[in-house]
């Protein structure tokens, strides 16, 4: 059986829950994590360790929060106030996390599924968003990732051109599978809004709602977008349901042309609006807040 799972954020005790209420044995089935499997949660380190344990059971993509934790690792980015990455920074095997964690993926192709955090670009057909997603996977591999890391942060280019190249060509590659949500209509991307489908900015429209998007009636899944809640289309699965706020750690099941939802509630580790604040008094079942 192989299921999809949204965002992590370092939340295993609802990840080791999860994994029991779906009997999941490495031997049969196999789970894809569409990303940010650290970060803001209470046990980054656990949830590292529980899906390394996993082995080819499990892929792993990368999120925007992991790519954060590899900048601050190798000091390109200082620890955000909200970060809770001590325990695999400060951990007497933290080169060998940093390295687990640059070999994993963008973007997958499993049982027909596209699988990204964020979501691909309207230019973009299905072996393109795959490809992109290699250029830069090769990069975070390679021997030049501190260099890599310090030209990766920026907002710029904005529109996808097959003539871009270099370092711009790779960030907005980044930006595209980590961080979209609100397009302009022509395919610019909008980092200023985090809102949910139902409180659209004027003037933009969600990436998967994008005018000619060519990967239109190809199954794709994601995460990364909290308040835009569960979608569960056809061909298009929203994965992120706000576990680090309280909300629900959900799996989908897909496989064999079959749907399945199975979810775990989770305690609120973070307040929305108070980023300095761990919601250590605060109980589970909360509605998620603010975008992860």
């Amino acid at each position: 059986m192989h299921y999809l799972l949204g965002d992590l954020q370092g939340c295993d005790d609802a990840l080791a829950r999860l994994l029991d209420l779906l009997a999941f044995s490495p031997s049969r089935d196999h789970l894809s994590v569409l990303g940010d499997l650290v970060n803001r949660g209470p046990a980054s380190l656990a949830t590292l360790e529980r899906l390394k344990a996993l082995g080819a059971s499990a892929t792993c993509l990368l999120g925007n929060h992991d790519l954060h934790l590899l900048a601050v690792a190798h000091g390109v980015r200082p620890p955000h106030r909200s970060d809770t990455l001590g325990p695999i920074l400060d951990h007497p095997r933290r080169d060998d996390w940093i390295d687990w964690l640059r070999q994993r993926r963008l973007a997958d192709l499993r049982d027909g599924w596209l699988l990204v955090h964020a979501g691909v670009a309207a230019a973009w057909d299905r072996e393109q968003a795959l490809g992109l997603a290699a250029e830069v996977e090769a990069r975070l591999r390679g021997d030049d990732l501190p260099a890599f890391l310090h030209v990766m942060y920026g907002n710029q280019p904005d529109r996808w051109s097959d003539g871009l190249a270099g370092d711009d060509r790779l960030r907005f590659v980044v930006n595209t599978l980590t961080r979209i949500r609100w397009v302009h209509p022509d395919g610019r991307l909008d980092f200023a809004s985090k809102e949910g489908a139902a409180d659209a900015p004027a003037g933009l429209v969600p990436w998967f709602e994008a005018p000619g998007r060519r990967t239109a009636g190809v199954p794709i899944a994601f995460g990364h977008w909290s308040t835009l809640g569960l979608i569960d289309r056809p061909d298009l699965l929203a994965l992120d349901t706000g576990c680090v706020w309280g909300g629900a750690l959900s799996a989908m099941r897909v496989d064999g042309g079959r749907r399945e939802l199975v979810q775990v509630p989770c305690a609120q580790a973070q307040v929305p609006g108070a980023p300095t604040q761990p919601a250590a008094a605060v109980g589970a079942g909360a509605g998620p807040g603010a975008a992860a």
